[in-house]
């Protein structure tokens, strides 16, 4: 038992450890990672212990192993680890109820910062995010990816790298509430609407009027 606990310990440093020489060789989506030989000598362990630490973050969907052509980063978004714990998460009813609330104060939030602080730039990107959602409806396909994007640039308007980074996860847990809502008859339609006035209000820098439109969304969304 006490050898078993021994071999986790070590297992899980050898993963933060990793996690250190990605941040310190700054690598980036799509970029290479040393081989296991140089992850073995930079991190003065066996290949072996750095061989199941690899392809566990390949069952998560961290990295992505290209046959004879190395191990590559995988952007945040394609892991699998969102998936797996929002499972649990959402099997609880006060932690999915605690979820849903905590999103609703981050949502808020960000769109009285986005009064604020929004420029063209985001104006922009949120109206082709809605021309798309748009296009995907006439094309009979659910806007899910498009809704997302729509709430994460008001997210990133709000110019709070903190406020962002709380949120992304809060939301990603939250994916197949968003599912289950946007599958309702007519509610992708009403929800580009309901985007759209959030986005003028957010335009005009009316505090209130965009709090109020948010929130109603929220809770036509049934989050």
């Amino acid at each position: 038992m006490l050898e078993t606990t021994r071999k986790r310990k070590v297992y899980q440093a050898i993963l933060m450890e990793i996690n250190r020489i990605m941040k310190e060789d700054n690598l980036r989506p799509g970029d290479r990672l040393p081989s296991e030989r140089e992850l073995s000598e930079r991190l003065q362990v066996g290949r072996s212990s750095v061989r199941e630490a690899l392809r566990a973050l390949e069952l998560l969907g961290l990295i992505t192993t290209r046959h004879g052509g190395g191990t590559y980063v995988q952007h945040y978004r394609h892991n699998k680890l969102i998936d797996i714990l929002g499972y649990y998460i959402l099997r609880d009813y006060k932690t999915k109820r605690d979820l849903i609330e905590m999103r609703k104060l981050l949502e808020l939030d960000a769109v009285r910062l986005a009064c604020k602080r929004a420029t063209d730039k985001h104006f922009e990107e949120m109206e082709r995010i809605l021309e798309a959602s748009e296009e995907k409806i006439r094309q009979g396909i659910v806007p899910t990816e498009e809704d997302y994007k729509f709430h994460r640039i008001i997210a990133r308007s709000s110019r709070n790298s903190l406020l962002h980074r709380i949120w992304a996860p809060i939301v990603e847990y939250s994916k197949t509430i968003r599912e289950d809502s946007l599958s309702r008859e007519g509610r992708p339609e009403q929800a580009v609407k309901e985007h759209r006035g959030i986005m003028e209000a957010i335009k005009r820098g009316d505090v209130a009027e965009s709090e109020k439109r948010m929130a109603q969304h929220l809770e036509n969304s049934k989050l």
